[in-house]
């Protein structure tokens, strides 16, 4: 049998097309895999911000109404395999060799990454006999890859200025490509969206025949006193519930979870009340305000874009702490300005490091950049040397809030658990 790096350095070598718009060369591999993607129902998740932790909280949900369910995600923390899972747990190391091996012998040329990666989602999930499963759409909706897929259900997460390089200089353009994906006569399930975006989606549902329920006006959520979560959606209410995943932000991402559970229950799928309520409570999502206990604490946290950033200062009120240390580093395409706007107010103190990969900022770059904005900063090179210095420099009361990336993120959880870091490709 091969080996692990072996089969993911013939995948990686297909960066060299990078990345492509298009469902014909995806369709022809799940053609010559005998057309995998039509074994189960697909469910798409579309948008910018919030994919992850809504596909979490629906895949829980369905998972405690004792349904088996698949998730695809990207990109991966730490080990690719993170991107594919089964029933909630990360898929096997030895039978994804396996089915890599042999969706890469199926590959028709030039087809990319992220199509193959699709494509090889769809046949570990035909193989595994999974009833649902959710597609976590790349970047963009109407030509990316899991397009090529018959969804039933599409969720619209956030939508904000995206890979604009691709999809669209504008909000209205990005929206309707990220909308593209919605399949005729299906139904659609949305965050409350600025309303360029809405008016995108709203003229492609209505070319599409489909009805879309909308976060705000049909359905709802809000915190309550007490810090539990008040559902109000489209047949059923639910009170006291307890998010999984941390994050004021969560509401908005739990909300649609519930409501496109709520919408598969009048296909007749049959999910008991308590789902729900042990669904949302029970969902994870690695490097989404994921608190590491020590002293002092660390919070990792993903954001990536100013939406994003926006949503973890929010959330950052509802941690205490003396002092806020952030251990931080961008990809030198990020607009630093915007991203780091909402969170530099809150801070005391930053050290800006390098992720490890190709595209990264370099520390110094980035230190600069604090400095001229007021903020006292100090590049320390590596993700971990940064941790180190924070931390030396921490009382037992302080938080080291480490994101600006998910590849430090991801350097961070492969330091912690003690694993292999090659950075996140693809």
């Amino acid at each position: 049998m091969p080996h692990l790096t072996d089969v993911l350095e013939r995948l990686y070598a297909r960066r060299r097309f990078g990345i492509r718009p298009g469902v014909d060369r995806v369709g022809t591999l799940l053609e010559r895999l005998g057309n995998p993607d039509k074994q189960f129902r697909t469910i798409h998740v579309v948008g910018t911000n919030g994919k992850g932790s809504t596909s979490a909280f629906l895949s829980n949900i369905l998972l405690h109404a004792g349904l088996s369910v698949a998730q695809f995600s990207s990109p991966h923390l730490v080990r690719f395999t993170e991107r594919f899972r089964i029933n909630g747990s990360e898929y096997s190391t030895d039978k994804l060799v396996q089915r890599l091996d042999i969706v890469l012998k199926a590959t028709p040329d030039e087809a990319t990454f992220f199509e193959i990666t699709t494509a090889l989602a769809a046949y570990i999930f035909s193989e595994e006999q999974v009833e649902f499963a959710i597609m976590e759409a790349g970047m963009g909706g109407r030509s990316d890859a899991t397009a090529a897929f018959t969804g039933e259900l599409t969720i619209l997460t956030p939508i904000a200025i995206d890979h604009a390089e691709y999809l669209g200089t504008s909000l209205e353009e990005i929206a309707k490509e990220k909308a593209g994906i919605i399949k005729p006569r299906t139904r659609v399930i949305s965050a409350e969206q600025p309303e360029a975006v809405r008016l995108a989606i709203a003229e492609q549902c209505h070319i599409a025949e489909c009805d879309v329920k909308t976060l705000g006006t049909d359905f709802s959520a809000e915190w309550a006193l007490d810090h539990t979560l008040n559902y109000h959606g489209l047949s059923r209410s639910l009170t006291q519930l307890t998010p999984g995943i941390p994050g004021r932000y969560q509401a908005a991402n739990a909300a649609l979870a519930l409501a496109a559970a709520e919408s598969l229950e009048t296909d007749g799928t049959e999910i008991t009340p308590s789902s729900f309520k042990e669904g949302i409570a029970g969902a994870a999502w690695p490097g989404r305000m994921e608190l590491v206990p020590g002293t002092p604490r660390l919070l990792l946290d993903g954001a990536h874009n100013p939406a994003g950033a926006a949503a973890l200062a929010e959330a950052l009120h509802d941690y205490s702490y003396s002092r806020l240390l952030m251990v931080t580093g961008v990809c030198d395409d990020k607009d630093i300005g915007q991203i780091y706007a909402p969170l530099l107010p809150l801070v005391d103190g930053i050290y800006t490091v390098t992720p490890a990969v190709d595209r990264a900022m370099k520390d110094e770059v980035l230190t600069q950049f604090f400095r001229s904005q007021g903020i006292e900063s100090e590049p320390c090179g590596s993700v971990v040397a940064g941790i180190g210095k924070a931390r030396s420099r921490a009382a037992e009361s302080d938080l080291i809030l480490v994101c600006g990336s998910l590849f430090v993120v991801g350097e961070v959880k492969a330091w912690l658990e003690q694993a292999n870091y090659t950075g996140i490709r693809g």
